[in-house]
């Protein structure tokens, strides 16, 4: 039955890229006054973006078991092409870039294809990094960074809905060195982060998290979280929330145990995803530094909920604002589109990723 709900998915997910690859209807898009958006490319499944030292954009995937790399045209406003880099991959959602070298992350493995940028047309063999990642595919699509500190942080997704493992890296963000040594735990009780970024004012770490299922529609939050040190715990999976007790695991909380409640609680079940600190000079000066969230879009909620771009202001490291940048994609009840991942670009504009439709975006300001 699993394995059948898992085809019907890719089937459908399939069809939906097949149908909006090519004109997606972005005139439908929502924006605030004076913003724009096109296509800036077609790409099957994108998931993660990064960008190269010579402005190529690469771009992970899921299902299609892609990478991508996405070569600009003189504008700057759309790719001229798009060339796969990678294929047969095991969900390599992840890719992150870092002196030269592009790091994919699939489930259970992170790889390494140096100087990229010099190998575009002929990609060589990648190096293995590390492949001592737990392998469990439910919640599985890694999501990689690079720190202001050099090392390389991964999220590790709990392998289930809500449970209990062994392994002490499920639920975490976990960090490591480039060449994939000293692996560590950085933040634990993070029970799906898909998207983390640091504030360019600190160097401190922000994510989001993805909260459980089956609570009901409103239950529990989505989040934003703030991890300034290493060694925080963010609850999952005894709490949600502010603190509230999980009904099935609130029995084994420790007297006096405290957990790190959310900097910003989210809409239930939106499921945020990809984000990034906005430190172009293209959008108007309130969204200097600010947070841009790319919010997916609920599977199982009665009313669906999320498939738009927020924007989360900060001042002193609290949160003093949340507002939707970009909407539309979901019509009625109806999604045509599926928001992964935001990434700044050098003139200012912010790409935002869409595997449902199977394209990329351009959002900018006139």
């Amino acid at each position: 039955m699993i394995k059948l709900f898992i085809n019907v998915f890719l089937l459908t997910l399939l069809y939906a890229q097949l149908s909006y690859a090519e004109k997606p209807p972005i005139d439908k898009l929502k924006l605030p006054i004076g913003f724009g958006v096109n296509v800036y490319a077609s790409v099957p499944d994108a998931r993660q973006m990064a960008l190269g030292n010579k402005g190529v954009v690469f771009v992970g995937s899921r299902s299609a078991g892609r990478v991508y790399a996405l070569i600009p045209n003189k504008q700057k406003t759309q790719a001229e092409k798009v060339i796969v880099i990678a294929k047969n991959l095991k969900s390599p959602n992840g890719v992150a870039f870092f002196q030269g070298d592009l790091y994919v992350a699939e489930t259970n493995r992170i790889l390494r294809y140096k100087n990229i940028e010099e190998y575009l047309a002929s990609p060589p063999r990648p190096e293995i990094v590390s492949e001592d990642l737990p392998s469990k595919a439910w919640h599985g699509s890694r999501y990689i960074k690079f720190g202001p500190d050099g090392w390389l942080y991964v999220a590790v997704g709990a392998p289930c809905n809500i449970c209990l493992r062994d392994d002490k890296r499920f639920a975490t963000i976990i960090r490591m060195r480039r060449d994939g040594s000293y692996m560590q735990v950085f933040a634990k009780g993070v029970r799906n982060s898909v998207g983390f970024a640091w504030d360019p004012k600190t160097n401190k770490l922000w994510f989001t998290d993805n909260g459980r299922d089956w609570l009901g529609d409103d239950l529990p939050p989505d989040e934003l979280n703030y991890a300034p040190h290493r060694g925080m715990n963010f609850g999952f999976p005894y709490v949600y929330g502010d603190n509230v007790p999980d009904p099935k695991f609130a029995k084994m909380i420790k007297p006096g145990q405290k957990f790190t409640p959310p900097a910003l609680p989210l809409d239930a079940h939106v499921a945020p995803l990809g984000m990034v600190f906005y430190i172009g000079e293209m959008l108007p000066k309130n969204y200097r530094n600010s947070i841009i969230i790319a919010e997916h879009g609920s599977w199982n909620r009665s009313d669906k909920s999320g498939y738009r771009v927020i924007n989360v202001r900060l001042e002193d490291n609290k949160v003093v604002n949340k507002k939707v940048l970009v909407s539309g994609w979901l019509q009625g009840q109806q999604a045509w589109g599926r928001p992964v991942d935001v990434l700044v670009m050098p003139d200012g504009s912010v790409l935002i990723s869409d595997d449902y439709a199977g394209v990329i975006y351009r959002l900018y300001y006139t």
